[in-house]
């Protein structure tokens, strides 16, 4: 969270009232929040900021869970780039994408862990398929 605020606080801090706007990244942006909405709407009242797994949950593979293992994720990674792009602002949208690459790579990481036992729990005999809801 705290990546994100200094994101934002970065943007506020470097826009001028008469910053040239690129609409179609703008339209990128929006569409981010909709991706957003939806991975929120997916997890319910299972979303959090923080790492908690609660054993014997089913893993969740439904939404965008289907297509990707940590699609919010990547929703945050296309829109740190993409709003300062909107604006012109390279070096912010540079700078924060390798801040939060690094924060992913730990986070990501520490998920993964607190996960693996329900994964290996819900592992089916065949190889490759795995039952989630």
């Amino acid at each position: 969270m705290a990546l994100h605020l200094a994101w934002f606080a970065a943007l506020a801090l470097v826009l001028r009232p008469d910053t040239a706007v690129s609409w179609p990244l703008i339209v990128v942006f929006a569409l981010l929040q909709l991706g957003r909405i939806w991975v929120l709407a997916t997890l319910g009242r299972f979303w959090t900021t923080r790492i908690i797994s609660m054993p014997g949950a089913p893993l969740v593979a439904r939404g965008p869970y289907r297509f990707l293992r940590h699609p919010n994720y990547a929703i945050v990674a296309a829109e740190i780039a993409v709003l300062p792009l909107a604006f012109g602002q390279w070096t912010i949208a540079a700078a924060f994408t390798v801040l939060n690459a690094a924060m992913l790579w730990l986070r990501i990481r520490t998920e993964d862990a607190a996960l693996a036992e329900r994964r290996m729990a819900a592992a089916p005999a065949e190889p490759g398929l795995q039952p989630r809801i």
